[in-house]
């Protein structure tokens, strides 16, 4: 029997990523996090593409065995931090696209009891990278790099990405982008991370990626725009009460400069907490009204430059443009209304009343009511002269008529017929009557 072949660390870990027990999974992501770091930090150090991709399919696997929702967030959440833990750039780079190359690998097996946890992973990820980005200071050479990755691995027309896939990553962005800099982009940087989104829509022949985009990014940034233009008057009052307020403690600190101030001078640690009250404000206002600044004629702009283009698709062309009259109807301070089809003008009440109606064509009323109205000038002004013509059509006698209260010209309900039981024997001129059924005797007593 020869030795046994040492298996490469990259491989071992992924095995145990990928174990039963939990506690053998838990362990092995410490492990794997503190390889990360002792590895990247030497010159020479660093991984390949095939490692971590092998890295990947046992953190899948991973986040694949771990059952209960919490653990699955705590899990998710340490799983995302791993970029963290890579010393250089180009390793952060090549961590997040060998993710998304193993999505779009592992997508189409993953059954449906599961999917929430891996839209779950994806958007922890998204978030991770952003803050990535957030640490370099929006540094525009490397916003560039990662918004070309998540083009070429997952919005490009030649990528792998599933729909999806795709879906999720379009619905997802925007809301990430605001959680992690939406008090410090620009409308610039907004414009510049959205970039591809408005290439992509131009240029694709995937109907499904086109209304996505259109839906998921331009019409998110149309029906948000109120809660943007209110969140930055509100920062430009903030700003005038805070100046306001300088220049009175100025004033008063010039006119009574003996006198003690009661709050403490300004390179204080108490000066720079601020209240109890303003912070919780804050926090609330982070978590329900804070939304990405646009300049709306800047990105009417853009998108009109790519939509005239001889190239794009007449389809994309149009949708294109309802969005950029939207942006334009805002840029100059219009509020567009909400798209309503034409048939809520025509009939407000809609729904089925109009359904009910359309059933019943000219022909089928034209036929009803001319039937009506024979009956009607051949009818006498009694109730029973219906019931009384049939009879005598049938060579029955005329029975005795009966007044009762419920009728055509009556106030009380009309009464219900009686349907005959399935056992009773019918009796109605011109129907035969069934057969009785010979019952069936001892053979002796014949």
């Amino acid at each position: 029997m020869g030795p046994r072949v040492k298996l490469p660390p990259e491989i071992q870990l992924a095995q145990r990523l990928a174990g039963n027990e939990q506690v053998t999974r838990d362990r092995a992501v410490r492990k794997l996090r503190k390889y990360i770091v002792a590895r990247t930090q030497r010159a020479e150090g660093g991984f390949t593409h095939d490692e971590l991709l092998k890295v990947w399919k046992g953190l899948f696997y991973c986040m694949w065995m771990q059952d209960k929702p919490l653990l699955q967030e705590e899990l998710g959440r340490t799983i995302s931090q791993l970029v963290h833990a890579f010393q250089t750039t180009e390793a952060q780079h090549l961590f997040l696209q060998t993710f998304w190359q193993t999505m779009n690998r592992e997508w189409p097996g993953i059954d449906r009891l599961r999917l929430d946890k891996f839209y779950m992973l994806m958007r922890m990820v998204l978030r991770e990278a952003l803050m990535v980005l957030q640490t370099q200071g929006w540094d525009e050479r490397q916003t560039k790099r990662l918004l070309e990755l998540l083009t070429t691995e997952i919005l490009h027309p030649d990528s792998e990405a599933p729909n999806g896939v795709k879906s999720h990553f379009i619905e997802i962005f925007l809301e990430e982008l605001t959680k992690v800099g939406a008090h410090e982009l620009t409308a610039d940087q907004n414009l510049r991370l959205i970039g591809p989104f408005c290439t992509i829509a131009a240029q694709t022949q995937d109907s499904l990626v086109l209304h996505n985009i259109a839906q998921g990014i331009f019409e998110t940034i149309v029906e948000q725009a109120p809660l943007a233009i209110e969140e930055l008057m509100n920062e430009l009052e903030e700003e005038e009460l805070s100046e306001e307020e300088e220049l009175s403690e100025e004033e008063e600190a010039a006119q009574e400069p003996g006198l003690l101030s009661r709050e403490p001078p300004k390179g204080s640690v108490c000066r720079t907490q601020r209240p109890l009250d303003q912070q919780a404000g804050d926090d609330d206002e982070d978590g329900t009204s804070t939304v990405l600044q646009f300049d709306y004629k800047a990105v009417a702009d853009t998108l009109f430059e790519m939509a005239s283009r001889q190239d794009t698709p007449p389809q994309n062309r149009k949708r294109l443009y309802k969005v950029i009259r939207k942006l334009q109807a805002l840029a100059e301070g219009l509020f567009p209304e909400p798209d309503i089809p034409e048939e809520a003008y025509r009939n407000p009440r809609g729904g089925r009343r109009v359904r009910m109606k359309k059933r019943l064509s000219g022909s089928q009323l034209q036929d009803k009511t001319g039937r009506h109205a024979k009956e009607a000038l051949h009818s006498d002004s009694s109730p029973g002269s219906t019931r009384r013509r049939r009879q005598q059509r049938a060579g029955g006698d005329p029975p005795v008529p009966r007044e009762r209260p419920g009728g055509h010209g009556g106030r009380g309900a009309p009464r219900r017929q009686r349907r005959p039981r399935v056992g009773a024997k019918a009796k109605i001129a011109g129907c035969q009557e069934p057969k009785a059924k010979r019952k069936r005797t001892p053979e002796g007593q014949k």
